[in-house]
Formats: structure tokens, sequence, C-alpha cells
């Protein structure tokens, strides 16, 4: 696949810096990430939840929580969460459940509903990623396959907390 033309590829036989690998591996993730939202909603127009509240439903999936702990698990502000929440309480995907721990507080839920949203959303990204892998010739199709497991833990060290500046 041909790099950005903003981004060009490292000489070959030189890794190229840190800094080089970061500006590809982002641009690369932005135009996935905006190809397959473009591609779904075409494909798939009944597909309109944004990513933020699919987000959402997909950190509920594991279990109920507050407002403040989905904010700080999506790294959002607890008043943009309140929105998003309001929007998936509308449209049916959640509920307020009272906290056994905490009378005062409510969990939001995942409704039987949201679930079937969020599996729907995710059959659907499935089926468009694997016909998409499905052009890519073997060799570029093992390469996707066989960085999974270090994007997995890439996935992961950003999701730590950053190290404070020097």
């Amino acid at each position: 696949m041909p790099s950005s033309p903003l981004v060009p590829d490292p000489a070959p036989g030189t890794p190229g810096t840190a800094v080089e690998h970061a500006r590809r591996l982002t641009d690369v993730v932005t135009r996935l990430r905006r190809a397959l939202r473009s591609s779904i909603r075409t494909d798939y127009p009944w597909e309109s939840l944004p990513m933020a509240q699919v987000e959402l439903l997909q950190t509920l999936a594991a279990a109920p929580l507050r407002v403040g702990e989905l904010a700080a698990r999506q790294r959002l502000a607890p008043n943009t969460v309140s929105g998003l929440v309001g929007k998936l309480l509308e449209a049916g995907f959640v509920d307020r459940q009272a906290d056994p721990g905490d009378r005062r507080t409510a969990r939001i839920a995942l409704t039987p509903a949201g679930q079937r949203q969020l599996d729907d959303w995710q059959h659907a990204h499935e089926r468009r990623i694997a016909g998409a892998l499905g052009t890519l010739d073997p060799a570029d199709r093992a390469a996707v396959v066989q960085a999974l497991p270090a994007l997995e833990h890439l996935a992961r060290a950003l999701a730590e907390p950053a190290p404070p500046a020097a």
C-alpha cells in the first residue's frame, strides 16, 4: 500500500525514526477509521451510531458503570459522557440502574436493544473488514494478521497513563 504523499516511506534498508513510524501509523489508523466509518454507512445505511456512542456501548458490555467511571475509562469529560448517555437512553440502548453500593448514584447498563445494536455494529464491521482483507494479496493479508498482536500491545500501552514529563 503506498504511503501518504505527506509522509514518505523511509528509504529501503533504513529503519526510520520512531517519530516517522508514529507519523505513518497515525496516518494509517486515521485513514482506516475514516474509510471504515464511511463504507459502513454506505454499505449498511441503518448503522448510524456515532463512534463515541459505540465505544460507550462496548465499555458497558462488560459491566454497568457510573458516569464518572465511564468518563475515566473513555478519557472524556463527565459532562460529555452524560450527553452521550442521554442519547443512548433516548434510543433505548442503555438504562439507569440503582447502584447497590451507593443509593445516591446510578449505574448505566446496556439494555437488550443496546446489546443487539452493538452486536449488529460488530458484525457489520467484521464483514466489511473481512471483505477488504480478502482483496489483499496473501503476503499483505498475512502481514496484517501478524501485526495484530503487536497492535494490541500498542493499544494497551497507549491506554496507560502517560508518564510525567521530565
